[in-house]
């Protein structure tokens, strides 16, 4: 296989569980599945990612999660649930936690770029 040979991979995230998903997906998307992974190289492959209202969560993380951001303005703390960003946008929960398991450096915009959902 040659250096950049992409591969695009279709997921149907009906039934998975989300973490187990957003492993998966992130282990993809760095290349570590292929022999000539180097951490350095972004060598990974487009995942494509469908029927993401019908992944699940575990446990009571359907009521008791929360996503959190600050606005920079005063009083901008806002805190939206889990149920409620899967009612209006599952994919915003989905690609919240790849991007959690995605590398913390340069490499994290461009490995996001190809995960499409769906």
């Amino acid at each position: 296989m040659a250096a950049n040979q992409r591969t695009t991979y279709s997921i149907d995230a009906t039934g998975k569980v989300l973490g187990r998903l957003a492993s998966d997906i992130a282990f993809r998307l760095r290349g570590k599945h292929k022999p000539t992974y180097t951490p350095n190289i972004d060598d990974g492959d487009v995942i494509e990612v469908t029927n993401v209202r019908a992944m699940l969560l575990t446990g009571q993380k359907i009521d008791r999660k929360a996503y959190h951001h600050f606005t920079r303005y005063p009083g901008g703390y806002k805190t939206v649930s889990v149920k409620r960003l899967m009612e209006k946008k599952p994919a915003e929960v989905l690609r919240r936690a790849v991007e959690g398991m995605l590398p913390k450096n340069r490499l994290r915009s461009v490995l996001r770029k190809r995960l499409i959902i769906r």
